[in-house]
């Protein structure tokens, strides 16, 4: 594939000014400094695109980079046949165009020294101060680990660690993948696949997370190009004949241009293009291609009210269509991202999304942390840029998402289980905002259940979690959560408990997953909560058993040790029951013919005997089947109180299909009576099962 193949960003009416002309800089470098206010021509654009959005700042130590960068690189060449220089000239560029303070764009021009040349971090400490060199550092760290498939996790890893430390220091490797990506053209097809899947997996998804859209989009147009290159072909030549007739989104915007000054609002209306992802995305969506499909109008004004204020005139003057309306700017992103997005139909009938933000959320939304500046200045007065010892910085920019990666990659067992929940965690596109019990916020992917918030609030310690209240109503673990919930988390005293395998299923954080795995990998049985055991089984160890207690001989019982009832099969008296022993010396309890037994007699787990001791009430869990109607759950629980059972708890799931399923804790005089119990629920109008549950849900 050629560079020009992979080079979707090409300038058209539509697209954009052109890129600097590398080669020309290249050319510039190898030939000194040429005059331009003591600049060589090579930094000058740099230095020009920064001064664009920092009037103030301080050039000289911009210029020293570069002598230090072009005297050390000097005599190497990239594939592309350019000096390498160009390179990093090109990475602080794109960096600069996107508003980066002084010390980024230092770091960038120097990112590859270290590494590929003589120059030592000492020389750039020396030289530039900690800062600079403690951001080198990080990238010269990202760049010792081959992205060969084997080495991926690994890699992803430290460069996790890297960006939680600084994210100044993610921010040049998503420039530094974007010119790579700009050039790939020059390498074997199979390797331009490769990189671009690795950018497609990780890097792009984590470039949506800094909110850096404007390296995100040309990274996605790049990568389209090259693993989808016939849709990518389909797309340009769609592009190219829209951009070859009169644009429709010109006369809306002169509509809305007026609307706005006759009602005073000062604002500035542009046409922005869709990037080439964005108009394939929409093809796939609506089919085929309405002609202002191609654009959007976007904005832009002074103050937050501004914003409402150009909305109510838009939704007045125009119609809207409210489908398309989301306010991110009550709610913003978790990438930072803030702004209104609507949609109107002008009275000829076409139809124009239109993105409202004012000046400085438009800075952010395509620049992200990147126009942030630097995190620490605020701090600098305070403390040293030095890293603490334990080489961690407190970032106060830094995304939750971020500190919640960084909190479960050091857990993560292994790269593999790393790389998988990373790729999980970075595929997700939304977050939710719930409400613990104390009203502080806790930020959840979106389709995260209770289980996933129990882990986010309470790390390892969820483990003994027994369900939960949502919106103040018991909710099993498995509920998804919805934007703005509450949630208060029930934990459980015993500090022997542990998750269920079916937790898994309903994890959707990596935070969760890894410490569900790790547990159940170091407890087999894969016990849940205990369940209340008015009737407690009598352990005994046979001989031969695998667990005894210290000095016992032949057959003992065992009356000290702690014995729960296992959660995934609820056992009752007079159910047939097999004992397993467990860290502590505990005895975990199954039913005879539950999975759990089987799967631990696989592995050559020797069992416990035990046996029923009568001491009087029960607690079972059932679950009634059911068809929908009025009045059906107190007909339910007048039939249990009438059967002389107590409710300790009771769900009931949302209507499927006309079918409804309630599903009760139970107290029990004594478990003779549980026949009769389910005959006279099934016995109510409506129910058409009545079955033990395979699960002990959550209690009060």
């Amino acid at each position: 594939m050629s560079a020009e193949a992979t080079n979707p960003g090409a300038p058209s009416r539509r697209r954009g000014r052109p890129r600097i002309d590398l080669r020309r800089l290249g050319r510039a470098a190898l030939l000194g400094p040429v005059s331009r206010g003591g600049l060589s021509d090579a930094i000058g654009h740099v230095a020009e695109a920064h001064r664009a959005h920092h009037p103030d700042a301080d050039l000289a130590v911009l210029h020293k980079a570069y002598v230090l960068a072009e005297t050390s690189h000097r005599g190497q060449m990239r594939k592309s046949g350019e000096p390498y220089i160009t390179h990093p000239l090109a990475v602080t560029l794109i960096l600069a165009e996107l508003g980066a303070e002084t010390t980024t764009l230092t770091a960038s021009l120097l990112h590859d020294t270290v590494e590929d040349t003589e120059v030592t971090l000492d020389q750039v400490r020396e030289q530039f101060g900690a800062e600079v060199c403690f951001l080198v550092d990080g990238v010269t760290k990202l760049e010792k680990v081959d992205y060969g498939a084997a080495a991926e996790p690994e890699t992803f890893r430290k460069m996790l660690v890297a960006t939680g430390n600084d994210v100044r220091v993610m921010s040049i490797k998503l420039a530094d993948r974007l010119h790579n990506m700009r050039t790939l053209g020059v390498m074997r097809p199979e390797k331009q696949a490769r990189i671009a899947k690795v950018t497609r997996d990780v890097l792009i998804p984590l470039a949506e997370r800094l909110g850096v859209q404007a390296l995100k989009t040309e990274l996605e147009d790049l990568v389209f190009a090259i693993l989808h290159p016939e849709e990518y072909e389909h797309t340009r030549a769609l592009i190219a004949a829209d951009a070859a007739t009169p644009d429709p989104l010109a006369a809306i915007s002169d509509e809305v241009r007026a609307v706005l000054r006759d009602a005073g609002i000062s604002a500035e209306v542009l046409i922005r293009p869709r990037h080439f992802v964005s108009v394939h995305r929409v093809r796939i969506k609506r089919g085929e291609l309405r002609s202002t499909d191609f654009g959007r109008l976007l904005v832009l004004v002074g103050e937050d009210a501004d914003c409402y204020a150009v909305l109510g005139e838009l939704h007045t003057c125009f119609t809207p269509v409210i489908s398309e309306f989301k306010d991110f700017i009550a709610t913003p992103k978790f990438n930072l991202y803030q702004s209104l997005h609507t949609a109107v139909a002008s009275p000829d009938g076409s139809v124009a999304e239109v993105l409202i933000r004012t000046h400085q959320m438009h800075k952010v939304a395509q620049a992200g942390v990147v126009a942030l500046g630097n995190p620490y200045a605020p701090l600098e007065a305070a403390v040293s840029a030095e890293p603490a010892e334990d080489g961690e910085r407190a970032d106060p920019t830094r995304p939750g998402w971020l500190s919640r990666l960084l909190d479960w990659q050091e857990s993560a067992p292994d790269p593999d289980t790393f790389w998988s929940t990373l790729r999980a965690d970075l595929a997700q596109d939304r977050e939710i905002t719930v409400f613990r019990s104390d009203g502080s916020m806790l930020g959840l992917p979106a389709g995260a259940s209770c289980v996933d918030a129990a882990y986010a609030q309470y790390g390892e310690a969820a483990h003994a979690c027994i369900g939960a209240r949502v919106n103040g109503r018991l909710a099993t673990l498995s509920t998804v959560l919805g934007d703005g919930d509450s949630v208060q988390l029930l934990i459980a005293q015993d500090a022997t408990s542990g998750p269920s395998p079916d937790w898994l299923d309903h994890a959707r954080t990596p935070g969760a997953r890894i410490a569900i795995t790790g547990w159940l990998a170091a407890h087999p049985e894969g016990a849940s909560a205990p369940a209340a055991a008015p009737r407690r089984p009598v352990a005994e160890a046979a001989a031969g058993d695998a667990v005894r207690p210290a000095g016992a001989h032949a057959v003992v019982d065992l009356p000290d040790a702690t014995v729960r009832l296992a959660g995934c099969c609820t056992p009752v008296p007079p159910d047939a029951v097999t004992g397993f022993a467990v860290r502590g010396g505990a005895v975990t309890v199954h039913r005879d013919g539950c999975s759990a037994v089987a799967r631990m007699r696989s592995v050559g787990r020797d069992p416990v005997g035990v046996r029923w001791r009568a001491t009087g009430e029960v607690r079972v869990t059932l679950v009634a089947e059911a068809f929908g109607r009025p009045h059906l759950l107190a007909d339910l629980t007048e039939a249990i109180a009438t059967a002389g059972a107590a409710v300790v708890s009771a769900t009931v799931e949302p209507p499927s299909e006309q079918r409804v399923r309630h599903t009760y804790t139970l107290q029990l005089p004594d478990s003779a009576g549980l026949p009769a119990l389910m005959r006279t629920m099934r016995d109510v109008a409506g129910v058409y099962d009545v079955s033990r549950a395979a699960q002990h849900p959550a209690t009060a």
